[in-house]
């Protein structure tokens, strides 16, 4: 009976995720940010919502 009613209590708990929040944004930044890697990023950089803070990835432009 008591891990059934923890199984409620973490169903009940579990805030989802917005659906922009899934999503690499493509961003024109201006102030240097942290990429995944440690690196500082400037310009176009992929930018994702974790859940607590934005993280970034460096852009590159391909071509076919």
């Amino acid at each position: 009976m008591h891990a059934d009613s923890q199984e409620r209590f973490r169903i009940l708990s579990l805030n989802p995720k917005p659906a922009w929040a899934e999503v690499w944004h493509l961003r024109k930044i201006l102030i240097p940010r942290r990429s995944i890697t440690g690196r500082l990023l400037t310009g176009q950089v992929w930018r994702r919502y974790d859940g607590r803070r934005w993280i970034y990835k460096k852009f590159t432009e391909y071509t076919d």
